[in-house]
C-alpha cells in the first residue's frame, strides 16, 4: 500500500498540512520539522500523488507525448530529444503509442487530458482523418505542439523537417545520376509528410523535363510490409522502372527485400533512395542512399516550444511552423 501524507503525519504526531508544507519547503515550517518529515518520507519511500496534487493546483509537471510507434529510429530519437529538454526544465514525460490507429490516438488524448498533463506533443497516426479530438484540446486550452506528422489547418505550433526539399534533392540526385524512369512509393494520401514528399518528387521530375507517370506513383503505408506490397504493385504497373524514391526508409527497406527476392540487382537493375537515415539504412546490403532528417533536434525543438507555451499560458502567442533542414546521404543503393 502507498504511503500517504496522513501516514507521515500520524507517525510524527503533527498535522497533514504541516507535512505537506514541510515537503514543499515552506518558510513557515521549522528546519527541524522539515528534517524529521523528509527523513521519514525517505524511510517510508513516500511518493507524492501527482494526480491529487494537480487537482488542487490545476498544474502538473507532466508532458504527454503521442507517437504512431517507436520501433523505428525517428520517433525514438525524437523522444530522446524531448526528454533531454523536459528533464532539464523540470518536467517528466508520459509516452503513448497510437500504433497508427486513430481510435487509439483519441483514447490516448482523452487519457492525458484526464491526467491533467501540462501540455502535449503529438505526431498523428497514418489513419487520422477526424480532427475533433484536436479541436477539443484547443477549446480546453491545452498547450499542444505537433511534430513531424501534423494537421495543417489546426492552429497549433508545428515542428517539421523540410519534407518537400528533401524529396526534391533525392529525386534530383537520381536524375543527375542518369535515371529517367523514376517511381515513387508514396505514403497515405492525406498525411502531411506524404503530400510534401510527393510534391517534391513531382516537381523535381518536371524541372528536368520528365513527365510524372501515374503508373509510377504507388500510395501505401509507412512500414516495411508496405514497401514490399508497394513494390509488387509497382513492378506490375511500371515494369520498366529504373529507380525508386520511397517515402521513408522502412518502405525503402521493404522494397529492397522484394527487389532482391525477384532477382533484380540494386542499383544495377533498380536504384532506390529512402528518407529518414535510420541506423539500419547503413547496415543493409547494399547500404541505402537516403535523406537524413534531424529527429533528435525535432524532439528538442518541439519540447522547447511546448514548455514556452506552458509557461506563458494565458498569454496570446501566435502559432508558428519551424522547419528543420534535411541532408542527402549517398550510399550504394543509388
Amino acid at each position: 500500500m502507498s504511503v500517504t501524507i496522513k501516514d507521515i503525519a500520524k507517525r510524527l504526531n503533527i498535522s497533514p498540512s504541516t507535512v505537506s508544507r514541510a515537503l514543499r519547503d515552506h518558510p513557515d515550517i521549522s528546519l527541524e520539522t522539515k528534517r524529521r518529515v523528509i527523513e521519514l518520507a525517505k524511510k517510508l519511500d513516500y511518493r507524492p500523488n501527482v494526480i491529487a496534487r494537480s487537482l488542487q493546483t490545476k498544474k502538473t509537471n507532466l508532458i504527454g507525448i503521442i507517437v504512431p510507434e517507436i520501433k523505428h529510429h525517428f520517433f525514438s530519437a525524437a523522444i530522446s530529444g524531448i526528454e533531454e529538454v523536459a528533464y532539464r526544465e523540470g518536467y517528466a514525460i508520459i509516452v503513448a503509442k497510437s500504433n497508427e490507429d486513430f481510435k487509439r490516438e483519441e483514447i490516448n488524448i482523452n487519457a492525458l487530458v484526464e491526467n491533467r498533463v501540462a501540455g502535449m506533443l503529438i505526431s498523428i497516426s497514418e489513419t487520422t482523418v477526424d480532427k475533433e479530438p484536436f479541436h477539443m484540446l484547443k477549446r480546453r486550452g491545452v498547450p499542444v505542439v505537433f511534430f513531424d506528422r501534423v494537421i495543417e489547418d489546426i492552429d497549433f505550433p508545428k515542428i517539421v523537417v523540410d519534407d518537400y526539399n528533401g524529396a526534391f534533392k533525392a529525386v534530383e540526385y537520381l536524375i543527375k545520376t542518369g535515371y529517367r524512369k523514376i517511381a515513387h512509393l508514396a505514403g497515405p494520401k492525406f498525411l502531411s509528410i506524404s503530400k510534401l514528399r510527393l510534391q517534391g518528387y513531382i516537381d523535381a521530375l518536371k524541372k528536368y523535363g520528365i513527365d510524372p507517370d501515374e503508373r509510377g506513383i504507388i500510395h501505401g503505408g509507412l512500414h516495411e510490409e508496405d514497401g514490399a506490397i508497394g513494390f509488387h504493385r509497382l513492378i506490375n504497373s511500371f515494369p520498366d522502372v529504373e529507380a525508386i524514391f520511397a517515402v521513408n526508409d522502412p518502405v525503402a527497406i521493404g522494397a529492397c527485400m522484394e527487389i532482391k527476392k525477384l532477382g533484380y540487382k540494386i542499383p544495377d537493375n533498380i536504384a532506390i533512395v529512402g528518407f529518414s537515415n535510420n541506423p539500419i539504412s547503413s547496415m543493409i546490403e547494399p547500404a541505402l542512399t537516403t535523406i537524413e532528417q534531424p529527429a533528435y533536434d525535432v524532439g528538442k525543438t518541439a519540447a522547447n516550444v511546448l514548455i514556452d507555451l506552458i509557461r506563458n499560458r494565458g498569454r496570446e502567442i501566435k502559432p508558428r511552423t519551424i522547419v528543420l533542414k534535411t541532408k542527402l546521404i549517398v550510399r550504394d543503393s543509388a
